[in-house]
């Protein structure tokens, strides 16, 4: 190997280590500002405590995202496209529609069990009204595919025989999510004015099969 071709490959190594350095930096970015604004809200969330949490400095912060709000915009965007990604992993046309629409219930409720900090996420962006959402195009692409999906589950369910109604899927999958939002994010004060603990693996166990049995039964119900 001549030094030109020698030169050019050494080059060629710190651009793709570069490259990976800036991945890396601006994943760990991502992460800690997702807790950081779970736990805080846009409000309290501050860029030093995101800094700290990414083991990098405000200024790379600023340099990769701006500025906090941007910061948020971003967090919301990548919290969207992982769960958007593990929806298209659910498979939903390799099935059959009923099978289609009890994996997305289960999904659904999984998905917030495990992560809670989608749940905090989402109540902060109501807050502000969703105007960080609006402000990204990329949330709203997110999200077609999967309305479109469940909805030829739908269609094809109706087709066969196996749903007796013609639903919206928006309106549907609107009420799959609020069945298992409305219940997580509101579980404790739920208990407490219930006197009965819904946080228990039972009362979980329960709540899924009652909104598997209550999607279901409206689709099969003329």
């Amino acid at each position: 190997m001549d030094a030109v071709t020698d030169s050019k490959s050494a080059r060629s190594r710190v651009r793709r280590q570069g490259t990976r350095d800036s991945e890396r930096t601006q994943s760990a970015i991502l992460t800690a500002a997702t807790r950081e604004f779970a736990r805080h809200g846009l409000g309290g969330a501050r860029v030093d405590r995101i800094a700290a949490g990414a083991r990098t400095n405000k200024r790379m912060l600023y340099y990769y995202y701006g500025s906090k709000e941007a910061l948020f915009v971003a967090v919301l965007e990548d919290c969207y496209a992982r769960i958007r990604r593990a929806e298209k992993a659910l498979s939903l046309l390799d099935v059959d529609p009923v099978e289609s629409v009890r994996r997305l219930v289960e999904f659904t409720w999984d998905y917030y069990l495990r992560h809670p900090e989608f749940l905090t996420l989402l109540n902060s962006e109501n807050l502000h009204g969703a105007r960080h959402v609006r402000k990204s195009p990329n949330v709203r692409e997110m999200n077609s595919p999967l309305i479109e999906t469940l909805g030829e589950v739908l269609e094809r369910g109706r087709r066969s025989g196996v749903f007796c109604r013609e639903v919206d899927a928006l309106q549907l999958y609107v009420t799959i999510a609020a069945l298992s939002y409305f219940y997580l994010s509101n579980n404790q004060t739920l208990s407490a004015v219930f006197g009965r603990n819904l946080a228990t693996p039972q009362a979980r166990k329960e709540r899924l099969q009652h909104m598997i049995d209550v999607v279901l039964g409206y689709l099969r119900s003329a």
